[in-house]
């Protein structure tokens, strides 16, 4: 099963319930950051349970009491950003607006620009029809840089990635991986000759990269790491970021090895982190899950690794409305197959969709405080 992760984009909703008719100007970097503090950032992408606009605001009110950060991962307007990293957009005006409400809810941001479909790593998202479809292409190159620096210039970001889950990318199109790594480091110089502060990463999958999903096109031995995927990055990696939906890998959390994500502590010295994850509280398709798996899940982590994690993000705080999402995704061409991949993570999140906390919930807050 190819790792997949929910990426529905809510631009059009925060711009419209932010109310915002010129341009808006994102809030200034709290005086006191999360990231200064010294330990772990909590945070969730910022997905309401269904797609209306008291969904939204209601969602970032309860990331408000659960989370200190969200994280934003957007896919890239090529066409727009083709030319110019300065051109007038839409697109940044939207950023800007889940910026004021992550603010207003006292959330910091940690942002990923990522060139795949969330939905099916295999394929860019959105890439122009008469564009070829690999990291050769130099207008990919030109408009992914122009949009990187573009995010680099307008938020400023403490934490940004530059891909997602791109090891799965990279075994799929051998030949193209080295285009991407490439291109990386490229940009990663850009973006510290005018923000040295800026800590950089590209994510992995991990339940991938350590070869346990059956048509993981690597064939890999199960439990050996293809490290020379993430050493590609070195020495431009500022830390180390995964993500890990072992549902996809085990029929229950309590089978993830006692040294599952051990290790990444003994592989690098740097900071690590968890760029999304979960674990199905209910059965799904063809997987497993319970709430006791939940809480399961997160010790695992917490008690492997946690130690070292920068910040932590888990997918979604409440379940959503799948029949909500579908009717926005089809409106927007998006496929059966991506839809019905979405189904899979309804129920990851640590409440139901009303709202009520899962038992893991609870675990999750203790971490936190």
């Amino acid at each position: 099963m190819q790792r997949l992760i929910i990426f529905i984009s809510l631009i059009a909703l925060t711009s419209m319930a932010c109310g915002s008719s010129g341009t808006p100007t994102v809030p200034p970097t709290p005086q006191v950051s999360i990231f200064d503090s010294g330990r772990t950032a909590y945070g969730f992408f910022p997905t309401p349970p269904e797609v209306t606009f008291a969904s939204v605001f209601q969602m970032y009110k309860d990331l408000g009491q659960h989370a200190d950060v969200i994280l934003l991962q957007q896919n890239i307007p090529w066409e727009e950003f083709l030319q110019s990293a300065n051109v007038e957009s839409g697109h940044i005006a939207d950023m800007k607006n889940q910026y004021i409400l992550a603010g207003q809810n006292n959330l910091e941001v940690v942002y990923v620009v990522d060139p795949l479909n969330g939905l099916n790593r295999l394929e860019f998202s959105g890439l122009p029809k008469n564009w070829d479809a690999n990291f050769t292409n130099p207008d990919v190159r030109t408009a992914y840089t122009n949009y990187t620096m573009r995010v680099v210039r307008e938020f400023h970001p403490r934490y940004l990635g530059l891909a997602s889950e791109i090891n799965t990318y990279m075994d799929a199109f051998p030949d193209d991986a080295q285009n991407f790594v490439s291109l990386y480091h490229e940009v990663y110089a850009k973006i510290k000759s005018e923000s040295p502060a800026t800590q950089v990463f590209v994510t992995f999958q991990w339940e991938h990269l350590n070869n346990l999903f059956v048509s993981d096109p690597s064939e890999g031995t199960p439990y050996q790491p293809s490290w020379e995927l993430v050493e590609a990055f070195e020495p431009n990696l500022d830390l180390w970021v995964i993500s890990s939906y072992p549902f996809g890998a085990f029929d229950s959390a309590s089978k993830i090895p006692p040294g599952y994500y051990t290790p990444l502590l003994s592989r690098t010295d740097k900071p690590l982190a968890v760029a999304e994850g979960g674990f199905t509280s209910r059965e799904v398709g063809p997987f497993h899950g319970t709430e006791q798996d939940q809480a399961d899940y997160l010790n695992a982590i917490h008690t492997q690794i946690g130690g070292r994690l920068t910040f932590w993000i888990y997918l979604i705080l409440n379940d959503f409305n799948l029949d909500s999402y579908a009717k926005l995704m089809k409106k927007q061409g998006v496929g059966d197959d991506d839809i019905n991949t979405l189904g899979l993570f309804g129920s990851v999140g640590l409440r139901e969709f009303d709202g009520t906390p899962k038992a893991a919930l609870k675990i999750w807050d203790s971490f936190r405080k």
